[in-house]
């Protein structure tokens, strides 16, 4: 394999490419031994996890080859999700690799990478080193050696319910009626563990009602990426026709969760956000915490988000995009909780690392305490206008940034902590834009708010027509 095709896949914060012509086990192995020469070392010890495509328990295979070559002990937990595998590096104090592709389609796999106690690993914290070092084994540079690394089974699905369920408590809460769409993914081996009584746990007052729980990798109902509105209808109709109190989707990987309310209308994650960051700040105080309270948000969730944790006590810090980012400055700084917009959402109570999951049981938490329907409770953290992310095929991405600079530097506050931002105000009501070049794509992504939707829309048109001029 030529360095550019191995670079190709290697991302920002994991691997992600097609198998067989990308992702074969061959590559697997030479990262598998790449990760403990540069992460977990020779003669320790590392977990491993995988999904439910096809292509996962063969390249998982193949992986734990290369890290027994390298010396390491490989403990594999088998189906789960990536929260799960976060979940065991944590508990066990070991690094960890998942394997998943989230929400691409089955054609790909991927390999999302853990330091000890879930902490990130980017392209700046070691995962160029395991690249490089992966094209040393596959081009014959570096010789495998021989070693009889142990390979340990075990299954920490029941012990990840009772952790979440530590902290979160549903044992009180009113009945609930929840639709949950695993969208054939993960979610289908977790939920009911966590909110049923799958792995041996006392029942809570959840009437759960499943929709795609049969795990298969070929995503036969829909994509299993609740990000895209089409993904979310089946859910949506379910919940009203089951006149359900709320409807959860999960992604592949079963670490992102969307939310919608019991109208069927999809809940934005910075809505999530704002309410689980009100939750933990609360939650917090409560046990005794004194001085501040950190809360992360990045800088495309709405407004709202940092309103919130202002107004309950706490402190906002504004993050670039990226769990690798957010993870890195959750551990910096000591915060209790992070939300993106993309619907991660991190806790100090889990490591730093993102969970979909609690968030979900927190939102359960709010709701079932509370004699108000999803759709009123959510309202307070609704106040704003918002567009969405909009992506737009460029040719030159860093030349439209600037015309589009050019064109609003006079009329706002400018910034660059993560692509272009510009804040300003217009008949003394606020607007705020982002402007975002993809990693992997030829795209840019626009992130519009503003105190009104007419605003809102006049912005978000002017940007649009200089991206798309």
């Amino acid at each position: 394999m030529s360095a550019t095709l191995l670079s190709s896949i290697v991302k920002s914060y994991d691997v992600r490419g097609l198998v067989d012509s990308e992702l074969t086990p061959k590559v697997v192995k030479a990262l598998g031994a790449g990760f403990v020469d540069v992460i977990v070392g020779s003669g320790n010890q590392l977990v491993l996890g995988h999904d439910m495509r096809e292509s996962s328990p063969l390249l998982a295979e193949a992986f734990i080859e290369g890290a027994h070559c390298a010396g390491a002990t490989v403990t594999s937990i088998g189906l789960c999700s990536t929260d799960m595998v976060y979940f065991a590096s944590g508990t066990e104090d070991v690094p960890s690799v998942m394997f998943t592709a989230s929400h691409n389609p089955a054609t790909y796999n991927g390999l999302k990478f853990s330091r000890r106690k879930a902490q990130g690993v980017s392209m700046n914290t070691g995962l160029a080193e395991i690249r490089d070092r992966a094209l040393q084994y596959l081009s014959g540079e570096a010789q495998y050696e021989t070693h009889s690394g142990e390979a340990i089974v075990s299954d920490v699905l029941t012990e990840y319910a009772e952790y979440l369920r530590s902290l979160v408590s549903l044992e009180s809460i009113r009945p609930l009626k929840v639709v949950v769409d695993a969208a054939n993914g993960m979610a289908g081996h977790t939920v009911p563990a966590v909110l049923g009584n799958s792995a041996g746990l006392s029942d809570l007052p959840i009437e759960l009602i499943p929709l795609y729980f049969e795990l298969d990798g070929t995503f036969p109902n829909h994509e299993a990426n609740p990000l895209e509105p089409a993904n979310l209808v089946d859910l949506q109709r379910a919940v009203i026709e089951h006149g359900a109190d709320i409807g959860l989707a999960f992604d592949g990987d079963a670490d992102r969760c969307f939310v919608v309310d019991d109208l069927g209308t999809p809940v934005t994650p910075s809505t999530v956000a704002a309410m689980v960051a009100k939750r933990e700040i609360r939650r917090r105080r409560e046990a005794g915490e004194h001085g501040e309270i950190t809360v992360i948000h990045n800088l495309i969730c709405s407004r709202t988000v940092s309103e919130v944790i202002t107004e309950n006590g706490g402190v906002a810090l504004r993050t670039q995009v990226g769990h690798s980012f957010i993870k890195d400055t959750m551990r910096d700084s000591g915060a209790v909780f992070g939300g993106e917009h993309s619907a991660h959402y991190y806790f100090r109570d889990f490591w730093g690392a993102d969970n979909g999951m609690l968030a979900a049981l927190h939102v359960l938490a709010e709701l079932g305490h509370s004699d108000r329907a999803l759709s009123e409770l959510v309202s307070e953290y609704s106040r704003y206008a918002e567009s969405g992310e909009i992506n737009t095929v460029v040719a030159d991405q860093s030349a439209t940034q600037a015309a589009v600079e050019e064109a609003f530097r006079s009329r706002g506050d400018v910034d660059r902590l993560d692509g272009l931002t510009v804040r300003g105000a217009t008949d003394n009501q606020f607007w705020w834009f982002n402007v975002r070049a993809s990693n992997t794509e030829p795209l840019l992504r626009l992130n519009v708010e503003a105190e009104s939707a007419e605003l809102m829309v006049q912005i978000r048109d002017e940007v649009l027509a200089i991206i798309r001029a």
